[in-house]
C-alpha cells in the first residue's frame, strides 16, 4: 500500500515539474515548452516500470521514507554539478554548428527542468530502495535508528521437513525461541506442491506442513514470517536446500531441519544447524550405572541371554539375561549407556534377587529363560 501511494504521489510530482513550465510567463523553453510535461511523464513511467519489473528481494516493508528522502537530496545535489556540466558542453556545442542557437534563459531552464526531474527521480529510487531493503540494512542518522525489531541475534530459516514434522509448533508454546523464524516462499511452495500431489503420503505431508505453518505465523509468542526472496530463486539454484543453504549464507541465519544430510552440508559450508531430532536425543533423561531403571521387555535381543526393551522416549535398553521376560515389566541396573548416531543405547541387567510380580517359583523362570 505504501509503495503504491509512493509511485502515485511521484507520477504527479513529475507531471508537476513538467507543468511548472508549461505556466512559465517567460517561456523560456519557447516551442519545447509542453515538451517538458511529456518528457517527465515519460521519465516517469518508465522508472516505474523498471521499479516493478526489476528483479529484487521484497521485504516487510519499513518505513524510513525520512531516510530515504534525506538520501536522494543529497545525491540529486551531487548531480545537479554534473547535469550543469554536461548542459554547458551541449549547449556550446548547438551554439558552434547553428544560429541563433540557445540563448542563456533557455539553457537556465533546461539546467532547472533536468535538476529537478533528477531530484524526484533521485528521491524516488532512494525512499524505494529503502521500503524494500529495510530488513536488510540499518539506517541511521544521529539519536534515531530506523530499523526492523526482531526477537534474538540472528534469525532462524524453517526448512520443509521440520515443519512436516510438527514438534516445531510443541516446541514454541514452551517459549524458548526467541529468535525471529522465517519460512521462505520457496519452501511455501514445496510444501503447495506436496498437498496438491496425488500420492496420498504426499498430501497428508504437506497438508501438515501447510498447518503448522499456519499455526507458527498465527502464533503470538513467537516473530514467525514468511519471506519472499524472489532474487534468490534466479540464481541458478534448483534444489530447495542449496536455495535455503544461500539464503542463510547472505542473511546470517541458522536452519532449522530434521534432514541430516542437509545438516552436514550446512556444516561443511559454514552454516550454523539446529537439528532438530538432535535435540529432542539431547533432551533425553539421562541414567548413570548402577541406577535402577523399569523396562518392558518386548523382543529377545542379538544374544542368546538378551532382551531389549524400549524407554517411553524410545531408548533402547539391551537386558542381560533378559530373554526369560518377554512381555513382563521388569525392574533393571543399568551398566552403561553409549551414544549413537541412531540415538542413545542403554546396556542394563536383571536387578538382582528381582522376580516379577506374581512369580514365586524361581525354578519355572530359569526353566524360562534356558527356553528361550
Amino acid at each position: 500500500m505504501i509503495l503504491t501511494v509512493l509511485r502515485a504521489l511521484f507520477v504527479l510530482l513529475m507531471a508537476a515539474v513538467g507543468w511548472t513550465f508549461v505556466l512559465d510567463p517567460g517561456q523560456a523553453l519557447g516551442q519545447f515548452t509542453w515538451l517538458s510535461i511529456g518528457i517527465a511523464m515519460t521519465l516517469a513511467v518508465l522508472i516505474i516500470c523498471t521499479d516493478i519489473l526489476a528483479p529484487r528481494k521484497k521485504l516487510v516493508v519499513f518505513s524510513c521514507i525520512f531516510t530515504g528522502l534525506v538520501v536522494g537530496v543529497l545525491v540529486s545535489y551531487a548531480l545537479s554539478f554534473v547535469v550543469t556540466l554536461l548542459v554547458d558542453y551541449a549547449v556550446s556545442y548547438i551554439n558552434s554548428v547553428s544560429s541563433p542557437g540557445i540563448a542563456p534563459t533557455q539553457r537556465n531552464a533546461i539546467v532547472q527542468l533536468i535538476n529537478l526531474l533528477v531530484g524526484v527521480a533521485s528521491c524516488y529510487i532512494t525512499t524505494s530502495f529503502v521500503l524494500q531493503t529495510g530488513d536488510d540494512f540499518r539506517f541511521i542518522i544521529p539519536y534515531v535508528e530506523f530499523r526492523k525489531q526482531t526477537r534474538g541475534s540472528r534469525p532462524v530459516l524453517l526448512d520443509t521437513n521440520v515443519l512436516i514434522d510438527g514438534r516445531l509448533a510443541e516446541v514454541v508454546e514452551t517459549g524458548i525461541i526467541e529468535s525471529e523464524l522465517l519460512i521462505p516462499q520457496f519452501v511455501v511452495r514445496e510444501l503447495r506442491t506436496l498437498a496438491d500431489s496425488g500420492d496420498r503420503l504426499k498430501r497428508n505431508r504437506g497438508k501438515r506442513g501447510q498447518d503448522v505453518m499456519q499455526s507458527l505465523t498465527a502464533n503470538q509468542s513467537v516473530n514467525c514470517r514468511i519471506y519472499d526472496s524472489q532474487a534468490r530463486d534466479e540464481r541458478g539454484a534448483t534444489d530447495v536446500d542449496d536455495r535455503l543453504l544461500l539464503l542463510a549464507l547472505e542473511l546470517n541465519a541458522k536452519i532449522m531441519t530434521t534432514d541430516s544430510p542437509l545438516a552436514q552440508e550446512g556444516k561443511v559450508k559454514g552454516v550454523e544447524i539446529i537439528n532438530l531430532n538432535e535435540l529432542a536425543t539431547r533432551l533425553k533423561p539421562r541414567v548413570m550405572p548402577g541406577e535402577q531403571i523399569q523396562v518392558t521387555v518386548t523382543k529377545p535381543g542379538e544374544a542368546p541371554s538378551q532382551g531389549v526393551g524400549h524407554l517411553p522416549d524410545g531408548t533402547m535398553v539391551v537386558v542381560e539375561e533378559g530373554r526369560g521376560y518377554l512381555g513382563a515389566e521388569i525392574e533393571v541396573t543399568v551398566t552403561n549407556a553409549i551414544q549413537t548416531s541412531a540415538g542413545k543405547m542403554i546396556f542394563a541387567r536383571v536387578k538382582e534377587g528381582y522376580r516379577p510380580a506374581g512369580e514365586t517359583n524361581s525354578a519355572s523362570i530359569g526353566k524360562q529363560a534356558r527356553s528361550g
